[in-house]
């Protein structure tokens, strides 16, 4: 009996081996493996999505020389932030394996339903790859799988922050700029009133101040900052929604500059699923874009007392002894 309970405890050790071996990752294990994506090549490419575990995409085509975000409009990506994730792609190897089955890739974040990024790459040829960015092994070392394969390896090449899934990332996100110096007068509409601001040597003020009424001036430029030069979330297309709301719109700034030009801005709708964002179209550009709450904010409500100073309270006025 007891060589019988030893045999046994040995084939039922042997048996826990085997499932550890197959179904747990295992380290790195270090060889000269070859490139993940075989004959890959950046100048191939011609469309990158980018998802993340949270439902944020973005899609990014090459058209020619150019690459462009075909779903907003074909507005310009910056193609030097596209080759170095291309050449990051290129040299992701397969020289150290750290797990076989499937049975890992949750646990390591390249699952197909669990994952940290998805890449989805097109090439000329029509072909297409599917490369997963999953978890962190420390530094220089990120779990990486491609869609049809089991294996997983770690590579010091790319990590998830180079594969962002979020437009901004990729594009100039300065949506305009105006001339400060050159900027001279701004009225600000919105259901609070018509504000109305001239700059006066080097500095602004506000029509129809009563004699009472102290101006806070750096609120007016801030503001002014703000109009002459503003910054996107995202582009939105060229093509108004109703959505939108810029038909009525909740702000509409109108700057002037000393050569006579007009220029306006409209701030239109917020949208809570686009992280409050509001949409926005500037008079001198084809898009239509996203801008962030606070920048909203600071158009939609504002109000006339937000641009003066407090009244003197009864306690200021008085002196001792009155």
């Amino acid at each position: 009996m007891n060589k019988t309970n030893q045999i046994l405890a040995i084939v039922l050790v042997l048996q826990l081996a085997l499932t550890a071996f197959i179904y747990w990752p295992q380290s790195a294990t270090q060889g000269g493996g070859g490139p993940l994506l075989a004959d890959f090549s950046a100048a191939d490419v011609t469309e990158l999505t980018i998802r993340d575990g949270q439902d944020k995409l973005v899609v990014l085509a090459n058209e020619g020389d150019n690459w462009i975000l075909p779903k907003a409009g074909d507005f310009p990506v910056q193609a030097d932030k596209i080759s170095p994730l291309l050449e990051k792609i290129k040299g992701i190897k397969t020289n150290r394996l750290v797990a076989k089955t499937e049975a890992s890739h949750k646990r390591l974040e390249v699952a197909g339903d669990d994952f940290n990024r998805l890449l989805e790459i097109t090439l000329l040829d029509g072909s297409n790859y599917k490369l997963y960015l999953g978890s962190s092994a420390g530094a220089g070392a990120t779990h990486v799988r491609v869609d049809d394969q089991a294996e997983v390896y770690l590579t010091a090449d790319i990590n998830s922050y180079d594969a962002n899934a979020q437009a901004s990332a990729w594009i100039d996100t300065l949506y305009y700029t105006l001339p400060q110096t050159a900027t001279v007068a701004m009225t600000l509409e919105n259901q609070n009133g018509v504000f109305d601001f001239v700059k006066e040597g080097d500095k602004w003020t506000m029509k129809d101040l009563s004699d009472d009424e102290t101006l806070k001036e750096n609120v007016v430029t801030g503001l002014v900052n703000q109009a002459v030069s503003l910054r996107m979330t995202t582009p939105i297309g060229k093509e108004e929604q109703p959505s939108f709301g810029l038909d009525d719109p909740l702000a509409v700034i109108t700057l002037k500059t000393q050569g006579g030009e007009e220029y306006t801005l409209r701030i239109g709708a917020k949208d809570e699923a686009a992280n409050n964002s509001y949409a926005a179209k500037y008079s001198e550009s084809p898009y239509y874009v996203r801008v962030a709450e606070y920048t909203g904010n600071n158009f939609v409500q504002k109000t006339r007392d937000d641009f003066l100073e407090p009244p003197p309270t009864p306690e200021a006025e008085s002196t001792p002894g009155n």
